[in-house]
């Protein structure tokens, strides 16, 4: 009688003839994205009256960073805003443009309009209008790449409104596509449609010199200011000890006083 042969089990730890799960590859990050600003300018953010939707706009001076790659296939520049002590997320004061020489076209960051911080301070148009200065130097004849607008950055239509009117200065259009205007797209045609000038009473680009006199003119106001607040501090403490011995003084004509009247009715009741 032949033992019938047993069907050997599938070995479970031999994956050799299991298919590996394909993972996606990774998007390669161009490595002019991690530039650090190389080149700095001073602004001056003129004091404004305050606003119901943006609160108080004092002065205000703020550091311009700049950094800028250039091959034969394209060309990058990042413009960036720091404020002084106080810390802001990467995509705040940040404006992003590509030019690609191979299809003759110039694209901004997708996440515009760009978010300024202090807002409605004419930050963004100021950085447009670098923009399109540095573009129309090379690329005057290149086209623009049009730009869905996101309404999260214009959360009421103040908000909205300015961002319109900003863009619209710099030579875009801005076009709703749907009735109740939550959906918005940014165009302009050619770089040489974009304007390079922006509103001088909100922003102005300070240089070296100017700054120093700005320093050395703060420097001879405050010395001004102490030497004035020493000498009201001296003229304090002079009335201080006059009104200290006028004090004295009552003082003891008030003793001198009393003594006296007890004086004149101790003799008058003798």
């Amino acid at each position: 009688m032949t033992t019938p042969v047993e069907a050997p089990e599938p070995d479970l730890l031999n994956t050799a003839e299991m298919p590996e799960t394909a993972e996606a590859p990774a998007t390669p990050v161009h490595p002019w994205l991690s530039l650090k600003p190389e080149r700095f300018q001073l602004l001056r953010l003129t004091a404004l009256p305050a606003e119901r939707e943006t609160g108080l706009r004092p002065l205000r001076f703020v550091r311009l960073g700049r950094v800028e790659r250039n091959s034969k296939a394209e060309s990058f520049l990042r413009l960036s805003i720091d404020l002084p002590g106080q810390k802001t997320r990467k995509e705040i004061n940040a404006l992003e443009v590509w030019a690609d020489h191979q299809t003759l076209e110039l694209r901004f960051n997708p996440d515009l309009p760009l978010q300024t911080d202090p807002a409605n301070r004419g930050i963004g148009r100021f950085l447009f209008a670098l923009v399109a200065q540095w573009a129309s130097k090379h690329w005057n004849h290149y086209t623009v790449a049009s730009q869905p607008l996101l309404i999260k950055h214009a959360p009421n239509d103040a908000a909205r409104l300015r961002r319109d009117h900003a863009l619209q200065a710099q030579g875009f259009s801005v076009t709703y596509d749907d009735a109740v205007q939550m959906s918005a797209t940014c165009s302009v045609g050619r770089v040489s449609q974009l304007h390079s000038d922006w509103n001088t009473s909100k922003v102005t680009v300070i240089d070296t010199l100017e700054s120093a006199v700005m320093l050395q003119e703060a420097d001879k106001k405050l010395n001004e200011q102490n030497a004035r607040i020493n000498k009201l501090v001296e003229q304090v403490e002079s009335l201080r000890r006059e009104d200290g011995t006028l004090r004295f003084t009552i003082t003891i004509l008030a003793v001198f006083a009393v003594f006296q009247a007890a004086l004149l009715i101790w003799i008058a009741t003798r």
